[in-house]
């Protein structure tokens, strides 16, 4: 069973933004997607960029360093078989929880 750690308010997360936060140690991506959580890492394959800064289009975040694209359901870049982790994340009340593992 995930061990899900409480992170931030989802009202510090609106609908269409991203965060960075830190999970055990983790630095994480959340997105809020039409009301719907995400969590991948925050790290870009490319040359380690932060993805929760990155441009949010939809369920696609366009890193800021050189534009490559997740999907931010999967983690893995869009039109490739690579990507990052991806990890649970739900809300209980108004915090947002997040799993790493």
């Amino acid at each position: 069973m995930a061990d899900f750690k409480e992170t931030i308010p989802l009202g510090e997360l609106p609908p269409g933004t991203s965060t960075t936060i830190e999970v055990d140690g983790v630095s994480v991506a959340l997105f809020n997607v039409n009301g719907t959580i995400y969590a991948i890492s925050d790290s870009c394959l490319h040359a380690g960029h932060s993805l929760g800064y990155g441009v949010l289009e939809g369920h696609v975040v366009r890193c800021r360093g050189h534009g490559w694209r997740f999907d931010v359901q999967t983690g893995l870049v869009v039109g490739a078989e690579i990507g990052v982790p991806c990890y649970a994340a739900k809300v209980e009340g108004e915090t947002i929880l997040v799993a790493i593992a």
